[in-house]
């Protein structure tokens, strides 16, 4: 048996900004809800979302006898985002200014569960980042971090949405579980959907993928009468727009730094950019993942 604070103890130590724990569950209501979001065309190019869905339901087809979810997140809002105006040509999702999460958070991550076997040396487990067919989102929910917002991000009453998750899947109980934060949430307001630039939140706090921003500047291209309204990797217009962030304080884990600021960089300068100066400066940032050319291509649009 672990003890729970051992666990917020360590996260703390690697620079997490909260954690939860969660049971493993059939996730099965989600997997219902994924399947209608699918067949209701908003998957639009992400076909990754159809696949492994018994996974997704089941983590313990992840980690064979899975007795604890542990849910980690951290933020990383600055004001790269803070200036931006409906007519600033450029902007980048402020995720994007840094350097991998990915990576960054899976040592995070591969660093607890080293520190948790020096303890409890039966600990097993593995590390997720966000790309692996699990829930995170709901189990971030169930381990008491936040709630599914409007924009179908996670939504921490202290941290707002601009956080990212990891989670370590291990293979012990612990002595205490988290429940889902109880009377609060979005209450009435409605900000992230009246300002979402493509009407692109359904009213069921799911995202079609069709008309998001987001999915057009980085999974997929060439869809006619889509609006870029001037970003050219990813987009924070749900995000910028919820109290929730706005109250939030800044980023305090200095691994999540900016790398560079989007509003120093004009169009002309991504336009006539080369390929080695784009590797140069921005080869350690998530924009590797669409390459210079794509970004062009959405400044053009635009």
């Amino acid at each position: 048996m672990i003890r729970y604070s051992d666990i917020v103890n360590i996260s703390q130590s690697e620079g997490f900004d909260a954690c939860g724990v969660a049971r493993p569950q059939q996730l099965t209501s989600n997997t219902r809800r994924l399947k209608e979001w699918i067949d209701a065309g908003n998957v639009a190019s992400l076909d990754y979302m159809c696949r492994n869905i018994d996974k997704r339901e089941d983590i313990t087809q992840m980690v064979e006898g899975a007795k604890s979810v542990i849910v980690c997140a951290v933020s990383y809002k600055s004001d790269v985002n803070s200036h931006y105006t409906s007519s600033t040509r450029g902007k980048i999702a402020s995720y994007a200014c840094n350097g991998d999460y990915h990576k960054t958070i899976k040592k995070m991550l591969l660093r607890m569960l080293s520190s948790l076997k020096e303890l409890y040396p039966d600990v097993e487990g593995r590390a997720f980042v966000d790309s692996a067919p699990i829930f995170e989102k709901q189990y971030a929910v169930n381990a008491g971090l936040g709630w599914i917002g409007r924009q179908s991000l996670l939504v921490s009453p202290t941290l707002g949405t601009y956080i990212l998750l990891g989670e370590l899947v291990i293979n012990c109980q612990v002595d205490r579980y988290d429940k889902p934060i109880e009377e609060v949430g979005c209450a009435e307001c409605r900000r992230c959907v009246e300002v979402c630039p493509n009407g692109a939140i359904n009213a069921n706090r799911t995202i079609d993928a069709r008309r998001c921003i987001s999915c057009q500047t980085i999974e997929q291209r060439n869809v006619e009468g889509i609006d870029l309204h001037g970003w050219i990797f990813g987009c924070d217009e749900c995000q910028i727009c919820c109290p929730y962030n706005q109250k939030a304080p800044n980023h305090k884990n200095p691994n999540f730094n900016p790398l560079f600021s989007p509003n120093a960089i004009s169009p002309e300068q991504w336009l006539t950019m080369s390929e080695e100066e784009f590797t140069s400066r921005f080869g350690l940032t998530p924009l590797r993942r669409s390459g210079l050319q794509r970004i062009q291509y959405n400044l053009n649009k635009e």
